[in-house]
């Protein structure tokens, strides 16, 4: 018997941008009860973005709100900018007033301290969102995996990128969920410097800025896709496992910025700080760009 088709609230939030078309878009299909998986996977195979996340009634105690994330062609249990979008997304449809904070007339998260913590449930656990004077901050998850790389990888993405292993200063297993390995090389410059070729594994790339530079760092991913590599523009879970790296290190201190997608012609900005019990978070703006409905 053929079903037909519900109508369901949407919205297409940018995010780690004020401006809207600047940052990393995701597709929240709010109220997805009743989906299937494979439902939810076809439409984020047709979305075509990085990330398409559905919203769902929580089921762990706590939590406000429970959320599935899709690629366009697998799931993940978590990645940042669809957690800070989907929260946006569902602070906007009215879920803002529950929680004491108004999030303005255009649905965009305005950076008002004044509302409660929201809790996400994800594939990865509970993850805590709280209004920050920069928009909105996760709480970055513990990590999977981290420790140093091993040297034959090292040969193989400078390779990759097309720069020698020299250039190569340190590197680390950064996986937080979607599997980062993450390389530092000597500045910004020679970040944004590079060609890459096809790139087999989820890699993460970062930079310093000259001392005094608005941003800290500058920062790029990269992963493969149909055959082919794809870099994303500004990425919340590799910035989230970049940051304990950093800090560990002595090559960053909290609050810092970090520039994502300036390659691509973007101009994401992702915030991390961090609390004296040692959590760090990580956000960045949120805003609206599509509302209404669809049919699925």
């Amino acid at each position: 018997m053929h079903t037909a088709n519900v109508r369901r609230p949407f919205r297409q939030v940018d995010v780690f941008t004020t401006t809207p078309y600047h940052g990393n878009p995701v597709a929240v299909v709010l109220d997805a009860e009743g989906l299937s998986t494979g439902q939810m996977q076809r439409f984020a195979h047709w979305t075509n973005l990085s990330e398409t996340t559905f919203v769902l009634p929580p089921t762990a105690p706590g939590a406000d709100y429970r959320v599935r994330i899709f690629t366009p062609v697998a799931e993940l249990p978590f990645a940042g900018h669809p957690t800070l979008g989907t929260c946006h997304a569902w602070l906007a449809a009215g879920h803002d007033a529950e929680l004491g904070a108004d999030g303005g007339a255009d649905g965009r998260a305005d950076g008002r301290a004044d509302g409660g913590d929201i809790v996400q449930q994800c594939a990865a656990g509970l993850v805590t969102i709280r209004r920050t004077a920069d928009g909105l901050a996760f709480a970055a998850p513990p990590l999977l995996r981290e420790g140093p790389v091993e040297e034959a990888l090292l040969e193989r993405i400078a390779s990759m990128v097309g720069i020698t292993r020299s250039e190569i200063v340190d590197a680390q297993w950064a996986d937080n969920g979607p599997g980062w390995v993450a390389v530092l090389l000597e500045s910004a410059d020679d970040v944004l410097s590079l060609r890459p070729g096809l790139v087999d594994l989820d890699l993460g790339v970062v930079g310093p800025y000259p001392p005094g530079s608005p941003q800290a760092f500058e920062v790029r991913a990269f992963f493969p896709k149909d055959g082919g590599t794809v870099e994303d523009p500004v990425t919340g879970s590799l910035n989230a496992s970049l940051a304990p790296w950093l800090l560990r290190s002595g090559r960053a201190t909290v609050p810092y910025v970090v520039s994502q997608g300036t390659a691509l012609g973007r101009a994401g900005r992702v915030h991390v700080s961090g609390d004296s019990d040692g959590a760090i978070w990580v956000g960045g703006g949120t805003v609206t760009c599509i509302a209404g409905q669809l049919e699925l």
